[in-house]
């Protein structure tokens, strides 16, 4: 029974970490925000595994907060700015899809090789979550490097924040009060970019902050 749980826990993790890659290849808004919901609905599953595994109900609340707020809730209301906004539905990337996917291989490599040996004294349900929690806060930050348009590198951001929260409930470190302080974060802080998508828009008719720092050119 401890196996069938191990591996049903490394299917969800390695999961996350597929769906990281798919967002990476992903050229086109909408998609990119479909594949992002997908990850949240693996997250929310991943946490309420943990949480059956764990015996610790505060988790199945983590799982719920990701799965309406992540997988329903913010896709949603992103694409609908996409669309209000008429933004460009090309993502523009900084460098080439597949220099991007050879550098999230490589951080991904270094990142499960390096947390196993950090994590050696830790239980096998850690270390795996761990290993593949690092690796798609990696990927997020990447997508976040890698993007120069505003919504791509708000998804890379909640992607990045999706590893942190696997993380935390792989390692059983993550009380219900943080775990609600870090959702309601979360959801401020998208209001707070939603507005500041509405205004670059209008003041630069463009989502792309390469906008500002022409501004910032111009300028000087």
């Amino acid at each position: 029974m401890e196996g069938l749980a191990f591996d049903i826990a490394h299917l969800l993790a390695g999961g996350m970490l597929l769906v990281s890659f798919m967002m990476i290849y992903q050229d086109r808004l909408l998609a990119l925000l479909k594949v992002f919901a997908l990850q949240a609905l693996v997250l929310s599953l991943s946490v309420a595994w943990q949480a059956y595994q764990q015996d610790a109900p505060h988790l199945y609340v983590t799982a719920a907060i990701a799965l309406i707020f992540k997988a329903v809730i913010i896709p949603i209301a992103l694409r609908r700015i996409v669309l209000q906004l008429g933004i460009q539905r090309q993502v523009e990337t900084v460098v080439g899809i597949g220099l991007t996917m050879l550098a999230g291989i490589g951080l991904s490599a270094l990142s499960i090789v390096l947390m196993l040996k950090v994590t050696a004294a830790a239980d096998a349900f850690a270390r795996e979550d761990l290993a593949f929690a690092l690796s798609v806060v990696l990927l997020g930050l990447l997508m976040m490097v890698t993007r120069s348009n505003a919504v791509s590198q708000v998804v890379g951001f909640m992607s990045l924040e999706n590893g942190m929260i696997l993380a935390a409930a792989g390692a059983k470190g993550m009380p219900l009060v943080v775990e609600i302080s870090v959702a309601f974060s979360v959801l401020v802080a998208f209001i707070v970019i939603g507005v500041f998508l509405f205004r670059l828009r209008e003041r630069f008719d463009s989502v792309d902050i390469t906008a500002l720092e022409d501004v910032r050119g111009d300028q000087e």
